[in-house]
């Protein structure tokens, strides 16, 4: 770890104070919490999480940067699908885990000039930090919009309108398990070990998962991967909501075939600090973001289960190509170089099978409302869910 930015003695203080806190939360429990637990204090713990305290995130300055934040046509795109949906419902846009507020500043922006702005867009956030960021952006940005803008604690509970999620469901805390030499599936949790945050495995404590981790992990020794009870809690919980309307939620992920491969035996649980990638959890608790790729087939079967309608499921890449991404690009003046190879390397990043094209996916549910998506016309991998 050597090699990794030095943190701030302020930022250090927040982190050895949350890291206390843990330590307390599993000497509470008996020695032992599940992973999703220890995930949860450390990104949402009020003060001194990750997005719960006052560090920089997103952006050059932050650990790592999200779609929006390279480039408006992003959110354009986003725009040209939503204004395709918006009409059918009662017109209200739902955006979980705004983020910086760029995507929304984008996506109102566009949805104005196509002459189809919502009737309210309500931002449903957990930091308290990043919703004051979203406040300022966007009145900075679209003061005579502002006022469309509305922020919520809590799902509501009637929705009529679009939900989308860009890198929401990788945030949620994800249980881990674990098969041992012996192909002994366990639960794997942490405890503090020397007077350090570890890894302890233990028998399953929750027989939900004690039942999935059965039906996923392939039955070879030594493999180490996620199973996430709270991407499927948020999609039927969502779900129940939806009266009518559509969700969309793009992410970095795999259908189960791919994600519970025999080869890949060491998880996709990753630490984002500093635009470095961090394999160790325990690294400056609530100073480094926490991730896991989504279980593609596991959102899908769920929006299923809670009566919905799935639209579609394709690479971001081809998402955003259905939707118009590089058309917007042409009407940009190439001649202009300072300005216009920003944005067509910003593009080449979002689409490129090797950057973001490929491991960022889109999956689209709808309910009452039509099933011939602009952006899954072409590329619909539906069927490998």
């Amino acid at each position: 770890m050597s090699t990794l930015p030095a943190a701030s003695p302020e930022a250090l203080a927040i982190s050895q104070a949350l890291s206390g806190r843990i330590s307390q939360a599993i000497a509470d429990a008996g020695g032992w919490i599940p992973f999703s637990h220890y995930m949860e204090l450390a990104l949402y713990a009020s003060g001194m999480g990750y997005y719960a305290a006052g560090s920089s995130k997103l952006g050059e300055a932050g650990d790592f940067i999200t779609a929006p934040e390279l480039t408006p046509l992003f959110g354009q795109a986003l725009a040209r699908q939503l204004a395709e949906l918006l009409p059918q419902t009662a017109g209200a846009i739902y955006e979980f885990g705004a983020g910086t507020g760029k995507l929304a500043i984008d996506v109102l922006a566009e949805l104005e000039a196509l002459g189809c702005l919502p009737q309210k867009y309500v931002i449903l956030d957990l930091s308290p930090d990043l919703i004051e960021r979203q406040r300022q952006n966007i009145r900075a940005a679209l003061p005579h919009l502002a006022d469309r803008v509305e922020w919520a604690s809590r799902l509501p509970d009637a929705i009529d309108g679009v939900v989308i999620g860009n890198e929401l469901l990788d945030a949620m805390p994800c249980e881990m398990v674990f098969r041992d030499e012996s192909r002994r599936l366990r639960q794997r949790g942490v405890t503090v070990r020397d007077g350090a945050l570890a890894y302890e495995d233990r028998d399953f404590a929750d027989a939900r998962l004690a039942e999935l981790a059965a039906q996923l992990v392939p039955d070879i020794p030594r493999y180490e991967t996620e199973i996430s009870l709270a991407n499927r809690a948020f999609v039927a919980t969502v779900a129940g909501a939806l009266s009518r309307g559509a969700i969309l939620l793009i992410d970095y992920g795999h259908a189960a075939s791919e994600y519970y491969h025999p080869e890949r035996s060491m998880g996709t649980l990753l630490g984002h600090y500093r635009h470095h990638t961090v394999q160790d959890p325990f690294y400056l608790p609530g100073l480094m973001d926490l991730t896991c790729h989504v279980d593609f087939s596991a959102v899908a079967q769920s929006g299923l289960d809670a009566g919905l309608d799935l639209i579609g499921y394709a690479s971001q890449a081809q998402f955003l190509l259905n939707c118009g991404i590089v058309e917007a690009l042409q009407r940009l003046d190439p001649n202009d170089v300072k300005a216009y190879l920003p944005v067509a390397k910003a593009v080449q990043r979002l689409l490129s099978p090797q950057e973001m094209g490929e491991t960022f996916k889109a999956i689209g549910f709808g309910k009452g409302v039509d099933i011939d998506w602009q952006g899954f016309a072409r590329g619909d991998r539906c069927y490998t869910l």
